[in-house]
């Protein structure tokens, strides 16, 4: 019987004793892309530093060649790959979703770092009164109580402190506009509010109420309350007196926020709190649909808590629903500088911020070593200098305990020469909002906050430039709802010195103006160390494919222009919100 003949491409059998061999393997299947995101150009950030060398990945629109990256690749909420589409061909499945968006510029997805999503719904409640001068707001305050009805609060936000100059800060000056319905007032930086005499009346403030912070209620030469009520404990004290916002109107406003902030290019925000009711109103969205951006919570650790206190923000940590989490905690050592309640290293005009919001600040240093030991991370508002030294130096003591964990200073409005260096050095991040000294200083100096410090400590304020060029992270944010989200303004903002809506006005420190690759990588790539985190921030394989897409480049064009470019779309886990 003549011998069965073995197929060509089937290997030989093993001769007698050896071992036996493998089957063959077959080669790897190439992954799918769900999406091709396509532009004219991609700025991936992936290969910067933290200094200011130029950047090979952020090419000048002029020197784009045909190989620059115009396109990214992503899968299972992830980067698959950066290049051409050409070279992204080979990734394309009968299923992926191709999004052509020509002429366009792809960055990292924007990450505001610094907001107050859920308590900026409490911090927005009634008629914003931004930047207003005394006039407008008593006729605004006049139409409010006309509409509310009697019995009844008026709310209102944003208020400019510079309009109390003659009165000293006093809800009693609204009382004949006001119809006796009672009044509350936040001053646009959120530490301060103003209430009338029908809320005085109704909350029954006397003037002698004492707090385990700094907190106070402001009385007048004979000992009445004013209604001035100084951070957050005295504003608490009133607020338990109010009826809350019903949890579906909350729910209905934080859609709003959320849904804006997506359509200016932000794709994820570092929130400054985990206010009461935020789970619920968070959980109630998640019920409806898809937040449109990740928000990462960091829970107050308000001044002197006791050791239970801190356990019981330790255990927050962690929890999360589909696009929030909880990673991280927040302190304040002291308050503003246009309310006195910034802690200077020398007082103010008015003889005030010699004092910590800690009224033991070494019970601070106990509270952040608490949370160093366990690797959380740490953000501290601090805004005077004396305030800022005091944090680097218990950030210094903590030792070989800082590296378990990410820590950020907020805000760091005025700082002297010798601190600049300190922030690099000690690994620790700026977080800044450049638009409070736009928006709110002058260049002559003749605003409350410059006239409180006085020339030389004004002349020292948000030193962006200098941290960047010292080597440090600094983290860009808004702050909302103290100023406004949208990055492109903020990026302007930065870049100019000068505020958007008052272009005739002198630049304030223009010394401190970023560049432009500066001002997006405190969007970006250094928001993301600000947290310690490797997969944000910048547009590399196995990175969150966290995108926003500009309809022209935000490194080409002028600040006025990036200002008013349009956002074509935002992507988050690689899905267009």
């Amino acid at each position: 019987m003549p011998a069965q003949q073995r197929p060509a491409d089937l290997p030989a059998p093993p001769a007698p004793g050896a071992a036996p061999v493998a089957p063959p393997v077959a080669p790897p299947v190439a992954p799918r892309a769900e999406r091709i995101v396509v532009g004219e150009r991609v700025h991936a950030l992936a290969e910067r530093r933290s200094d200011s060398a130029p950047s090979a990945d952020a090419p000048s629109a002029d020197a784009l060649s045909s190989d620059a990256p115009s396109a990214v690749a992503v899968a299972a909420g992830r980067v698959l790959a950066v290049g051409t589409p050409e070279s992204l061909a080979g990734l394309r499945g009968p299923e992926t979703i191709v999004d052509e968006f020509p002429g366009a510029t792809i960055v990292p997805g924007l990450i505001d770092g610094h907001t107050h999503i859920v308590f900026g719904l409490e911090l927005t409640r009634g008629v914003q009164l931004t930047d207003r001068p005394l006039d407008e707001v008593r006729a605004a305050l006049a139409s409010a109580a006309a509409a509310t009805p009697e019995g009844e609060w008026i709310f209102g936000w944003g208020v400019d402190p510079n309009i109390f100059a003659a009165s000293g800060f006093s809800g009693r000056i609204f009382d004949d506009v006001t119809a006796g319905r009672p009044l509350f007032l936040r001053m646009r930086d959120a530490h301060s509010a103003v209430v009338n005499s029908a809320a005085i009346a109704h909350v029954g403030l006397t003037g002698a109420e004492r707090f385990p912070d700094e907190s106070a209620v402001g009385v007048d030469a004979d000992g009445s309350p004013t209604g001035y009520l100084l951070e957050l404990a005295a504003m608490d004290l009133v607020l338990e007196r109010v009826p809350p916002e019903p949890l579906d109107r909350r729910a209905d406003r934080l859609t709003e926020v959320l849904a804006g902030m997506a359509a200016s290019g932000i794709t994820g925000t570092h929130v400054m709190d985990f206010h009461d009711g935020s789970r619920e109103v968070l959980e109630l969205l998640e019920e409806r649909g898809e937040l449109p951006l990740r928000l990462r919570f960091s829970p107050m650790v308000p001044p002197g808590s006791d050791d239970a206190a801190l356990r019981g923000i330790a255990e927050l940590q962690g929890l999360h629903g589909r696009r929030w989490r909880v990673d991280g905690v927040k302190f304040m050592i002291d308050g503003t500088v246009d309310n006195g309640s910034a802690w200077l290293a020398e007082p103010d005009c008015y003889g005030e911020g010699l004092r910590s919001i800690w009224t033991d600040p070494e019970a601070y240093r106990r509270a952040l070593r608490f949370f160093a030991e366990q690797g959380i991370p740490t953000a501290t508002h601090a805004i005077g200098d004396r305030g800022v030294s005091f944090v680097l130096d218990a950030l210094e003591s903590l030792g070989e305990l800082r590296a378990r964990a990410a820590h950020r200073i907020e805000h760091i409005e005025t700082i002297p020469d010798e601190t600049v260096p300190r922030f690099a050095a000690l690994g620790v991040a700026a977080s800044m909002q450049p638009i409070h000294g736009t928006r709110h200083t002058r260049a002559d100096r003749s605003d409350n906050w410059s006239v409180r410090l006085g020339e030389e400590r004004a002349a020292h304020g948000w030193r962006c430039k200098d941290l960047r060029d010292a080597g440090a992270v600094l983290a860009l944010g808004s702050d909302w709802p103290v100023t406004p989200f949208d990055p492109r303004a903020m990026m302007a903002e930065t870049i100019l010195r000068v505020p958007l809506a008052r272009p005739e006005l002198l630049p304030v420190q223009p010394e401190q103006a970023l560049s432009p690759l500066e001002a997006l990588e405190g969007y970006t790539v250094h928001a993301a160390r600000a947290i310690g985190v490797a997969d944000e921030g910048a547009i590399r394989p196995g990175a969150r494919a966290a995108l926003t897409v500009f309809a022209a480049d935000p490194l080409a064009v002028s600040p006025e222009e990036l200002a008013e470019t349009p956002v074509l779309a935002t992507y988050v886990d690689g899905t267009r919100v």
